[in-house]
């Protein structure tokens, strides 16, 4: 199921079109909200909104902690849309779908993609609490087969065979440290390496521990479909995990995660998480200027 559906240039086309028909906004940053964290979409300026059930094309969001609906306007100067809600492959959509609005988003004109994740730790070092910015990461699904460019090339998007060397821009994640530093929150970033696992389940002890054996940091269900279409887009990628549970490697554990308690630090760190990606947005550089709104 997950490899066979394909979607055409002119379906993308059909829902990037409708947008533009909707709103004057011309977004240059687009914004996925992870779980927990939908509030960085309520500080845009000038905002339009659109259900995800109004846009052609669009999956929906089923999951607790994901609004499901796509917010423009302006954040300090630059142009924007936010995902309240994203689309995950355990919800049972294809990765097709997954990551449409990445495409939507490139022929918006986006040129800078933020995405923001709730991540378990398995490592000492990564509290509850704490915010990993993300540098590399080990997409499982991808690595068997499970890859949302699994199909024709779409050439007009980019190359059949694009490189993941480099996806998180280095330049984002140095401003972020800097960011960081200048809001006194430094003590609580690091930089990491993310996996995804496909999920829904949280990992079994065993798992964890193999996960950890493998140099990850922070483990999660999402975020890599999205970075992988976003990159053969040729589009700039910053992530951000947030960490909120410790993930079990030992079997005396008897600290059990839940979704709730996932929730519950999102609200408790969403202040910050917005802070930090509001004022990386202000100092970014953007090259498409030619596509503000008018």
């Amino acid at each position: 199921m997950h490899s066979k559906e394909q979607i055409s240039h002119e379906e993308y086309q059909k829902a990037a079109d409708w947008l533009t028909s909707q709103t004057r906004h011309r977004p240059q940053v687009a914004i996925i909200c992870g779980s927990g964290l939908g509030m960085l979409a309520d500080t845009l300026k000038s905002q339009n909104s659109f259900a995800y059930s109004d846009i052609p094309g669009f999956p929906q969001s089923t999951v607790q902690g994901h609004a499901g609906r796509l917010v423009f306007g302006e954040l300090n100067g630059k142009t924007c849309v936010c995902m309240q809600g994203r689309f995950h492959m355990y919800e049972g959509h294809s990765l097709c779908k997954t990551t449409f609005p990445i495409r939507v988003f490139k022929l918006l004109g986006v040129e800078t993609l933020i995405v923001t994740n709730a991540a378990g730790s398995l490592v000492d070092g990564l509290h509850i609490g704490d915010i990993m910015i993300i540098k590399d990461h080990i997409n499982f699904p991808g690595l068997v087969g499970f890859n949302p460019l699994t199909g024709p090339n779409d050439d007009k998007f980019g190359p059949r065979f694009p490189a993941m060397s480099s996806c998180y821009d280095k330049g984002l994640r140095c401003l972020a440290m800097e960011v960081a530093k200048e809001l006194d929150v430094a003590g609580l970033m690091q930089e990491g390496v993310y996996a995804m696992v496909g999920g829904p389940n949280f990992e079994s002890i065993a798992e964890a521990r193999l996960l950890h054996c493998l140099g990850v940091d922070a483990v999660g269900m999402s975020t890599a479909p999205e970075v992988v279409v976003a990159t053969h887009c040729g589009m700039r990628v910053f992530g951000l995990s947030l960490i909120t549970n410790k993930v079990g490697k030992s079997y005396e554990d008897s600290d059990s995660v839940n979704h709730e308690g996932v929730l519950e630090v999102g609200r408790l760190r969403s202040d910050t998480v917005q802070k930090l990606v509001t004022e990386i947005i202000r100092r970014m550089e953007i090259n498409n200027n030619t596509n503000d709104a008018v």
